[in-house]
């Protein structure tokens, strides 16, 4: 053999290990997390990857795994960019990941038609693709607790009760502000059914990711229109600069409600004391009172093992980290004992998430009763359609504004299934279930 065959097989040989699977422990699994610790959308990114992580670092570090099976795991920087995302995609796919985690309604929708294929599920908690919720048609794509179509129909259900009686939006302007993307726009379509229904208008005022920190034109168009209630589905940057205008334009912050992800702690601090009346509906509770966050304080803040300021700790976004990897674990947890597996695979990990079941008994026995909603999938419904509530800043932090209440499934309920068909039929020919959900 001569020198070059040797150096081109050397070669060839350093890429094939480059891209194989690591060498995992006989008792752990590796999962990957997406994550954006930098970017515009940082502001928002740093706290939910500190929650997912911080939350597996205390399961190995209390429990030594799930039924001692530890998990391995590291995050693949995404900048919220789709094609990074991607990318971070066929790196888990290649690491054997159990599920993978977008963290972007824009790579979610990349990610979808490759599920499938590779069988690989997608867990967009409280984000992405609506329609994912039909598990019959997207049996590798899961949404709990909530698709955006819940949580859109949600804010909506809660201005009716402000105002008397749904019957009381007839007449009623609503504005939409909302982040230019795939994410802001996936709520429209139900959005403008619900208007057409109730008779209410909606103003639309669409914020381009690279004008996020100046929205003074949309927010004099506000100041124009006068709607008597404000939507808003922003993320990272968009969200404190928006709640800034609304003060500094003198909107009533009491009629001013924002989806989950528009509900950090710093978005509404950056309004000042102006910012008190801001409002979000939530799937999770605020606050470290609750044992398993205790439990993260001491053995992995504490230890030194975690990028999370300890002020951080219990925030709603870092709380929405730590509840996404509660899913994640406790999937993990039912496919075990489902397929008698200890060390599970992706495909095992899908069964996992359709036979997902958190109950109050099983919440209060993980140490997070109160912080999360009982909620439960089904290979049907793969996202739940659980309850959710209003929270209210209240200078300082959010406070409970509301009860937990159920969204309004039954008109979400036609809205999602049809889109899922029309989502088969323009994306044909779609892979079809290959096993059929029980009865």
């Amino acid at each position: 053999m001569n020198m070059n065959s040797m150096l081109a097989g050397t070669l060839l040989a350093g890429l094939a290990a480059s891209f194989a699977a690591p060498a995992l422990a006989a008792d752990s699994v590796y999962i990957q997390l997406p994550t954006y610790r930098t970017g515009p959308y940082a502001g928002s990114g740093i706290a939910i990857a500190n929650g997912m992580s911080d939350y597996l670092k205390m399961i190995n570090a209390r429990d030594g795994g799930v039924n001692g099976v530890k998990i391995e795991f590291d995050e693949c920087e995404t900048g919220y960019d789709t094609q990074k995302g991607v990318e971070c995609y066929e790196q888990a796919k290649a690491k054997n990941t159990l599920v993978f985690n977008p963290w972007s309604t824009g790579i979610t929708l990349q990610v979808i038609p490759k599920s499938s294929v590779d069988k690989i599920p997608v867990l967009s908690m409280a984000y992405g693709l609506s329609a994912a919720a039909d598990g019959t048609t997207f049996p590798w794509v899961f949404n709990p607790p909530d698709t955006y179509w819940d949580a859109l129909s949600g804010i909506i259900k809660y201005i009716g009760e402000q105002e008397g009686g749904m019957e009381n939006l007839d007449g009623k302007t609503i504005g939409y502000i909302f982040l230019d993307a795939g994410y802001g726009r996936e709520p429209i379509p139900l959005l403008e059914d619900l208007a057409s229904e109730y008779g209410f208008e909606v103003k639309q005022y669409p914020v381009a990711g690279k004008e996020m920190q100046n929205q003074s034109s949309q927010w004099l168009s506000v100041r124009r229109d006068r709607p008597d209630y404000m939507i808003m589905w922003g993320w990272g940057a968009m969200n404190p600069t928006a709640i800034k205008e609304a003060v500094k334009n003198r909107f009533d912050m009491s009629k001013f409600i924002g989806v989950w992800w528009a509900g950090g702690d710093d978005d509404a601090r950056a309004g000042g004391a102006g910012a008190k009346g801001y409002k979000a509906i939530s799937f999770n509770n605020v606050g470290a009172d609750y044992p398993a966050l205790q439990d993260i304080k001491k053995l992995v803040i504490d230890a030194d093992n975690s990028e999370t300021p300890e002020s951080q700790l219990g925030e709603n976004l870092y709380n929405k980290g730590v509840a996404n990897a509660v899913y994640m674990v406790e999937a993990i947890r039912t496919a075990q004992e489902e397929t008698g597996k200890t060390v599970i695979n992706a495909e095992d990990m899908r069964v996992g998430l359709e036979n997902l079941e958190l109950d109050e008994a099983r919440l209060e026995e993980i140490g997070l009763k109160g912080m999360i909603s009982p909620m439960k999938i089904t290979c049907k419904n793969h996202s739940g359609h659980n309850p959710i509530f209003v929270q209210e800043w209240d200078g300082e932090k959010y406070t409970p504004a509301s009860d937990w209440f159920e969204p309004m499934t039954e008109k979400v309920t036609p809205i999602l299934m049809e889109a899922s068909k029309e989502y088969a039929t323009s994306n044909a020919p779609w892979p079809e279930r290959e096993e059929p959900c029980p009865e």
